[in-house]
């Protein structure tokens, strides 16, 4: 399905990020929690792939997406297109990609595991899940790896969902920690797993790096979670 979406706002998720929030004008757009559609400025013929971070729900209420867009020390996002502005139409493709939150998934336990950007579609799967009213108490745990305590999108409102109970939360910086920074530092390590894992069976999404889908997934399997409970995104 091919739209034309309008911009409605862009704010600062990180240094070299920004949240953008689009309105769709014309057809309804389903999709699942963790799907990505293809995306660029109106007219042109070059698309680049961007997870959704906004929840199936949440679109259908008010009828926007969300996005965490990279951008360059100009403001260009994707394939050198001209930074982003409110107003600005895009159009979108979609929606695509394997890597979702199941219907109706057989475990309780959740683990969302998110390197820089990545944790883009582990968002829209989150708040799809808090928002199940037909769930019994789902655990939730995310553990977020970004290069700085700059670097993590979304890291009030994970921080806030962590206060409320609503959540649990590992928070780890690779690079040289500001002072006063409590939360991890260096990669995501054996430990930090470990401490969200209380149950054999749970399911575990992984998003980031390569070099992160690459490790996280073989130290899951050594804490004891089967392979098929693992899934992963690579970008």
């Amino acid at each position: 399905m091919e739209l034309i979406a309008r911009v409605v706002s862009v704010r600062r998720a990180t240094p070299s990020a920004r949240i953008v929030r689009v309105a769709l004008e014309s057809a309804v757009f389903s999709y699942l929690a963790g799907q990505a559609v293809m995306l660029a400025p109106e007219g042109s013929r070059e698309r680049v792939p961007y997870s959704i971070a906004s929840a199936p729900e949440e679109t259908a209420t008010d009828r926007t997406l969300e996005f965490l867009i990279k951008h360059d020390g100009d403001g260009r996002w994707g394939s050198d297109f001209a930074p982003l502005r409110r107003g600005a139409r895009l159009a979108l493709s979609g929606p695509m990609g394997a890597f979702t939150f199941p219907r109706r998934p057989r475990e309780h336990a959740f683990l969302f595991i998110a390197g820089g950007t990545g944790i883009a579609p582990l968002r829209s799967m989150l708040r799809h899940t808090l928002g199940q009213r037909d769930r019994t108490d789902p655990r939730l745990s995310v553990l977020y790896s970004a290069r700085t305590p700059d670097d993590f999108a979304y890291g009030s409102e994970l921080r806030r969902l962590a206060r409320r109970g609503l959540i649990s939360l590992v928070l780890t910086a690779t690079r040289q920690s500001a002072r006063g920074w409590r939360g991890g530092r260096g990669r995501i390590a054996r430990q930090d797993l470990a401490l969200l894992l209380d149950e054999a069976a749970t399911l575990c999404f992984v998003c980031g790096p390569a070099s992160m889908v690459a490790d996280v997934p073989v130290i899951l399997q050594e804490l004891g979670i089967e392979r098929t409970r693992i899934r992963i995104q690579e970008w």
